[in-house]
């Protein structure tokens, strides 16, 4: 069907309800009605995101419906074994997210399928956590994690509790795309669902075994029991599914004089304090800011809305609130957990760490000064999930952390996703540590590492590039930049070119060119003489196009202007060829 007779049979046809056939009903412009109809919404190898509405390119419970099936037939490939096993399902705050999970647990239900469903939101890691716990085969999070509260999605997992793999994600959507009839997908009804045994309610018997593990990755329990009520904490959950946990699990190993953002603390779909949900962008800690000034507060952390994603405010030098970047928050966990492991003797011979490649280097040299393996992966915390459980099979490493530069940690062996409930516990222990033990903030131990290292400065820019039109425009960027011979960028030179779609590298000082042996992605990497890179890659959950920023010098100064003439002849160079 083209998008016209699709637009038709979703406006007319009475399988959807009242309230959908309306919406479409009054529509009058016909670019929209394309856009909601020209294609399904895309399900990629975590699942799919997009914007909730009526039509097959929107977010709604009848695309919920499709890609539940397919999962189900999926799992109904594994025969009664399968099936009993079951799914897990949680939610975040957002819009219909209650309803999408509903709905995907009853449509699981139809084919026979048991579904786990939480009583109430959770974070996305405790659902990584309670795929395992519970040996379920598959699980199911709907949320649209920090994007702006237009925005649902859905993202699956798999046995291990990582998001689920290419050649099973390849499969679900075959399914997907083989259905030509949507009007066949009926949901069980709730009653006869719980009456089968095939939807159980979850909540608590899960939460408590997560939070015991959870604690057990403090690195001084004593000192956090016994001081803990010293540090003085301001936590946002910025209205989403955080709350709960976060505070529990820091209560529980005595950091006690917490304050929560009360504007902030309930869940709101609407994210009515904060221009959108992420706590990358500044404007999220507003709130927090003021009560930290009022509590007089060490530290300030906020969650995103599936509490996978941790932001922190310290206080700087001159008493002032400073936000760190999602590579800070990285290098000072990465610095914490091998140091202090290296002095209690239990940082084993083989251990690990994983970054993304659009992570900083200055990790990099952090590991190696403990004589640390670094991992280096693609873009998407699922990657850093996949080395780790890698790692855990093959016994080559032990994996201490894991971390991308968007704010994005994880440590132990018990979830396979980032996890901002680890990363809060581990970041205040880090910092009541240095506050009692070595007399310096975590702001103190941040410049001590540049001093030693280097100093890394980190940027990012995004351009939002919608419709078909933006994705004509995204290809056309990238095409371009393949293309060019760039040898240096603001002054300061490049050192090497990695295309990570071609899967081929090149040095620029030999001319020679050499195999990569990640996964082909649409990514381009240019890393300096020295240290620091620019990279470019269209985002996979967006409509936009994403510029990262990693400048190293010897002084924070130098730092900040070549930052300042690189990314202007980056986005410069970009203009240029969004203008031919």
């Amino acid at each position: 069907m083209n998008f016209q007779e699709r637009y038709h049979l979703w406006s007319e046809d009475l399988y959807f309800d009242e309230e959908t056939r309306q919406e479409l009903g009054q529509m009058t412009d016909l670019k929209e009605i394309e856009d909601r109809f020209y294609a399904d919404l895309e399900f990629g190898t975590g699942g799919l995101r997009g914007v909730i509405g009526a039509g097959t390119n929107r977010m709604n419970k009848y695309v919920i419906r499709k890609v539940t099936q397919g999962l189900a037939e999926c799992v109904c490939d594994h025969g009664a074994e399968g099936m009993k096993r079951g799914v897990v399902i949680a939610y975040d705050s957002r819009k219909y997210s209650p309803e999408f999970a509903l709905e995907a647990a009853l449509v699981l239900a139809r084919n026979g399928v048991k579904a786990y469903l939480f009583d109430a939101l959770r974070p996305t890691p405790e659902l990584s956590f309670a795929v395992r716990q519970l040996q379920a085969i598959a699980g199911i999070v709907v949320t649209a994690s920090h994007n702006p509260k237009a925005y649902n999605g859905y993202k699956v997992y798999w046995e291990d509790g990582g998001q689920v793999p290419p050649v099973k994600a390849d499969q679900i959507l075959a399914r997907i795309e083989a259905r030509e009839n949507w009007l066949d997908i009926e949901p069980m009804p709730i009653e006869m669902a719980k009456n089968s045994g095939l939807l159980e309610i979850i909540g608590e018997e899960i939460d408590q075994p997560y939070l015991a593990r959870v604690h057990k990755l403090a690195l001084h329990p004593d000192l956090d029991l016994k001081k803990g009520r010293e540090l003085r904490i301001i936590y946002t959950p910025l209205h989403g599914a955080g709350n709960i946990l976060v505070r529990r699990a820091l209560a529980e190993l005595g950091f006690s004089s917490v304050t929560v953002v009360p504007e902030q603390e309930l869940p709101d779909p609407e994210f009515s304090t904060v221009p959108y949900p992420n706590p990358e962008i500044p404007a999220t800690f507003e709130l927090a800011r003021k009560y930290g000034n009022q509590m007089q507060a060490d530290l300030l952390l906020a969650t995103d809305p599936d509490a996978d994603r941790l932001g922190v405010v310290l206080r700087d030098s001159q008493g002032d609130f400073t936000q760190l970047t999602g590579n800070q928050i990285g290098v000072l966990l990465t610095y914490y957990i091998l140091s202090q492991k290296k002095a209690l003797g239990t940082l084993p011979d083989n251990a690990t760490i994983v970054k993304t490649v659009a992570s900083t280097d200055l990790a990099d040299e952090v590991a190696r000064c403990f004589k640390v393996r670094v991992e280096n992966v693609l873009t998407g915390f699922k990657f850093i999930a996949e080395k780790e459980k890698e790692m855990e099979e093959g016994g080559w490493g032990t994996f201490q952390f894991g971390f991308e530069e968007s704010y994005g940690y994880l440590a132990g062996q018990f979830v396979r996703d980032k996890d901002a409930i680890i990363a809060s516990v581990l970041l205040a222990e880090a910092a009541l540590y240095y506050q009692q033990v070595e007399s310096r903030s975590l702001f103190d131990v941040l410049e001590s590492i540049y001093k030693q290292f280097g100093f890394y400065l980190d940027d990012q820019v995004s351009l939002v590039l919608e419709g078909i039109q933006g994705k004509k425009e995204i290809a056309k960027i990238m095409d371009a930049l393949r293309q060019e011979e760039i040898h240096e960028l603001g002054g300061t030179k490049i050192e090497k070119f990695d295309d990570y779609e071609q899967r081929i590298g090149k040095d620029n000082s030999t001319g020679l060119a050499y195999p990569l042996t990640l996964p082909r992605s649409n990514v381009l990497r240019f890393s300096f003489n020295g240290g620091g890179f620019v990279m470019v890659r269209p985002s996979g959950t967006e409509p936009k196009i994403k510029f990262y920023f990693s400048i190293k010098s010897d002084t924070f100064t130098e730092a900040e202007d070549n930052l300042h003439k690189i990314k202007a002849e980056v986005m410069h160079r970009i203009a240029r060829i969004r203008s031919v």
